[in-house]
């Protein structure tokens, strides 16, 4: 038995190696913009129908918060979108299919640095 392979024997192998997300996340194009989710992606378009029928008066994306204790960056949240409901004001929104020990941080944060409840949806 051969451990070592020829070049012929080589480029005669058919590798297919499928990235995968490590949090099983589809990256989606929707309107030319890449969304970390189909979660995302999907939230996106309701937030879409929800500013034609008035229930939004508008959204943002992906608005960074800094966290900035003593002139000193010590880290920042990213949202997936910061929306402005009719009746209710501002809401800051992220797309979560999974909570990482990190993410439960920065929520922590935003309420700390902010008084900002993060919605997840």
């Amino acid at each position: 038995m051969k451990n070592e392979l020829t070049i012929q024997e080589y480029k005669e192998l058919q590798f297919q190696v499928t990235p995968q997300m490590k949090y099983r996340n589809q990256k989606t194009t929707v309107d030319g913009i890449v969304f970390d989710s189909k979660l995302e992606a999907e939230y996106y378009g309701k937030l879409k129908l929800w500013v034609k029928s008035g229930v939004v008066l508008s959204f943002e994306r992906q608005v960074v918060y800094p966290f900035i204790h003593n002139g000193v960056k010590i880290g920042s949240y990213k949202s997936d979108f910061d929306v402005i409901w009719k009746d209710s004001g501002l809401k800051v929104t992220d797309a979560k299919g999974f909570r990482t020990d990190l993410y439960k941080w920065k929520k922590k944060m935003m309420l700390a640095f902010y008084g900002i409840v993060i919605k997840e949806v």
